[in-house]
């Protein structure tokens, strides 16, 4: 692999940016090493700076440091899954309960032109995965807890982790369209109570096809 070139600026941080998408795209599989010699070099840097990105790594859940045997890719296991659609659901149907009570009309458009464009996108797996992603994301950024938003962006990278994506599951993808159009009949209804119900069922129902 040629060197990377990489700009002064906050190195550690583009090199964790550069192994978080490699560890997404499955080029550094979970529970595999990572040779931080041979990524110092890929990369044309010293270990400092690598061994920083590694600690940002951690700090999110994608790395293991194990004692005396360095870093390896974290491995999720059925219990971790449970924990994380947990977590989620119980956040993420929070956040639906408040947009439903809160959000702008102009905001709900948003939402819902997200979500034509996630119906649209069901024969694109890439670009659905993508879009289903900004759905989740912009919700909650319009349910403006800042709190909330950083724990869900650190648990959905791990779940990226897991190798058999909900989503991947035969019919699963119009499953999840079905629930969206609930979640979204829900929010513009403004029935936090439904939007809170819809949103933790949308999230248990991926757990169970995840698993």
């Amino acid at each position: 692999m040629s060197a990377v070139s990489l700009s002064p600026r906050a190195l550690y941080e583009e090199v964790a940016e550069l192994l978080r998408q490699r560890i997404f795209s499955r080029e550094l599989e979970p529970g595999s090493w990572i040779d931080e010699l041979k990524i110092a070099e890929d990369y044309g840097i010293s270990r400092t700076p690598l061994r920083e990105a590694l600690k940002v790594l951690a700090a999110e859940g994608l790395v293991t440091m194990k004692v005396r045997r360095g870093a390896y890719v974290t491995e999720v296991n059925e219990k971790d899954l449970v924990d994380i659609y947990h977590l989620l659901g119980l956040l993420e149907s929070d956040a639906s309960g408040v947009v439903a009570r809160h959000a702008t009309d102009e905001q709900l458009r948003e939402l819902q032109n997200l979500h034509e464009s996630l119906e649209a996108s069901a024969q694109d797996r890439d670009r659905f995965f993508e879009l289903n992603e900004r759905f989740h994301m912009r919700l909650l950024e319009i349910a403006d807890n800042r709190w909330r938003n950083q724990m869900v962006a650190d648990l959905r990278k791990v779940m990226k982790l897991n190798r058999h994506h909900s989503l991947l599951k035969s019919g699963r993808i119009e499953e999840s369209l079905a629930e969206h159009r609930a979640v979204m009949t829900a929010l513009q209804a403004r029935d936090a109570a439904a939007a809170t119900k819809r949103m933790l069922e949308h999230f248990r129902n991926g757990l169970e096809a995840a698993t």
